[in-house]
């Protein structure tokens, strides 16, 4: 591989995601653009809703969801990695969708939802959200920015991507690998060669930035 990646996404992820990298023999950029921190929240009455709904291990990180009366109720999840950690954590997952929470409950009907989110998220019509965590941005130093020259860039949201893209960065010297076309969009044009993958799994955008960098 003659580029390296970066892997902007906050930590802990970003450490897990580099580690593999650097396995599959990638030169690893680690640049965290945000951090994810707690938001204090109060665990509304589980008996008027149906299941949960968690997009992120950062919810079930962050929320202490097991330690809460909501804990009863069945989990929706987004991914593969936010089903592996609910469970890890004791709840009960029931569906696993692999195309963003509005594939997920686009076929809820009746079912009473109550989304587990982060601050900045998607609003689904008849889905019942709260915030339990955030992410806040990190300081970039100009040095910062420039380092990613020459990259293939993983954007695994939309909010990493428009913030690399005000950046002030060579846009033409980067690559974009993107966990789904809607991320991919958001960091606008003007950049090297790009691709998002078709369904938001991390092996697929790994194996996109792969190809990418070579």
């Amino acid at each position: 591989m003659t580029r390296p990646i970066a892997v902007l996404r906050p930590e802990p992820g970003n450490g897990r995601t580099a580690d593999r990298l650097a396995a599959l023999g990638a030169t690893v950029i680690r640049r965290p653009l945000f951090a994810i921190v707690p938001v204090a929240w109060t665990p509304p009455d589980p008996a008027g809703f149906d299941a949960l709904v968690l997009t992120s291990a950062n919810a079930v990180r962050h929320a202490d969801i097991a330690a809460t009366s909501l804990a009863r109720l069945p989990v929706w999840a987004v991914g593969s990695a936010t089903a592996a950690a609910a469970r890890a954590a004791g709840l009960r997952v029931v569906r696993t969708g692999a195309a963003g929470v509005a594939a997920l409950t686009a076929d809820r009907g009746e079912t009473r939802l109550l989304h587990l989110a982060g601050r900045e998220r998607m609003a689904v019509p008849g889905v019942t959200a709260i915030t339990v965590y955030a992410a806040d941005p990190r300081p970039v130093t100009p040095a910062d920015w420039a380092g990613l020259s020459g990259s293939v860039a993983l954007l695994h949201s939309a909010r990493a991507a428009r913030a690399l893209a005000a950046g002030g960065v060579d846009r033409a010297r980067i690559r974009l690998a993107a966990l789904s076309p809607a991320i991919l969009t958001a960091a606008g044009p003007g950049w090297g060669r790009s691709t998002a993958v078709a369904v938001p799994e991390e092996d697929a955008l790994l194996a996109a930035a792969i190809a990418l960098a070579d």
